[in-house]
């Protein structure tokens, strides 16, 4: 029996590139890196209020990474979407689809990381 999702890993073409976004955009932070026995880099990313981590992956010699529209996304929840997207822009980073009410109540926006990976932002009903 499975026990709890411990992370989602995602194969990026430019680690650096997109660890800075992660850091910058969502202000996640790095749990740790190493290079697997394959010789891929790996970052491991944590967010607050959660065990689950994201596994950014880049493995040398293999082909582009090229990320399908609406193949997958990362859903964040937070606080206040307003604000969020205030600071995002402060950044220099800009929503791509979004603020958009939900007949949840909720409020959701999205952001692309690097490679078009979506990034999904969650403000939910009070």
């Amino acid at each position: 029996m499975v026990k709890k999702l411990l992370h989602t890993r995602m194969r990026v073409n430019d680690i650096e590139r997109t660890v800075k976004f992660y850091e910058q955009a969502l202000e996640l932070r790095v749990a740790r890196h190493s290079i697997s026995p394959r010789g891929a880099q790996i970052v491991f990313l944590a967010a607050p209020n959660s065990d689950e981590e994201i596994e950014i992956c880049q493995l040398p010699n293999s082909p582009g990474v090229q990320v399908q529209p609406d193949l997958m996304h990362l859903a964040f929840e937070v606080e206040n979407l307003a604000e969020f997207t205030r600071q995002l822009e402060k950044k220099g980073y800009k929503l791509s689809d979004g603020p958009t009410p939900t007949s949840s109540g909720s409020v959701i926006a999205f952001i692309d990381a690097p490679e078009g990976y979506e990034v999904e932002l969650i403000q939910r009903a009070k």
